[in-house]
């Protein structure tokens, strides 16, 4: 028997995917007000996929539909930063302790000569940031937990990506990676988990910082 997805499921999950990454990098920003009709139109897509996709975007509490007016993109409140942060500050060490006897070392190597290799852009920079946190985290062996930071990072991206964390944090943040890497090569994984931890506290205060002073 096979497993094909119908075209109609296949549309609603393409429509869903570049839907979300739009809110997720902030093209459709916190805040703004969005028409099913435009979307489709924009997207290339008929109304029933959109509308099928953001039912989806909205139970996950990246949309909310107004009566009347449109489909709001949800905004970041303080209690979200914190929320999120929180759990990073708490789930990630533990990941990272459980991570580090299964990494390879020549996957660490290579995240290392990334990092090493020159400052990226902006973009390029949050993207590669999300991308070795969620690796370490995909060697933990927990699928609970790999599957809830996914969400939280979700969410977390749409945090720095829309606040200026990004930029003025990005050098600091770039030793840190180098040096929770260096504890990872090194087996030294209690200490790596202290430096995640601070690391995250780092990124935590910079977003609050922004969103606080705006």
């Amino acid at each position: 028997m096979t497993n094909k997805q119908s075209p109609r499921k296949n549309l609603k999950l393409q429509a869903y995917s570049i839907l979300k990454k739009k809110i997720i990098s902030c093209e459709y920003q916190p805040g703004s007000m969005l028409n099913e009709a435009q979307l489709a139109e924009e997207l290339g897509f008929s109304r029933t996929p959109i509308r099928e996709a953001i039912s989806i975007l909205e139970m996950e509490g990246f949309l909310c539909i107004v009566p009347k007016k449109g489909i709001l993109v949800t905004d970041i409140l303080l209690s979200d930063i914190v929320q999120i942060f929180q759990a990073r500050m708490e789930i990630e060490p533990i990941a990272l302790k459980l991570a580090g006897p299964r990494m390879p070392k020549e996957e660490l190597l290579a995240w290392k000569k990334r990092f090493l290799s020159g400052q990226p852009s902006v973009e390029k920079g949050y993207e590669m940031d999300t991308a070795m946190h969620l690796a370490i985290i995909g060697y933990c062996g927990n699928s609970y937990i790999i599957d809830m930071m996914k969400k939280v990072f979700d969410k977390n991206t749409r945090i720095i990506v829309s606040s200026t964390e990004n930029k003025e944090h990005m050098q600091e943040a770039l030793k840190e990676h180098l040096e929770i890497l260096d504890c990872l090569i090194d087996q030294e994984f209690e200490e790596g988990a202290l430096k995640m931890r601070s690391h995250v506290a780092g990124c935590r205060n910079a977003a609050l910082d922004f969103f606080y002073s705006v």
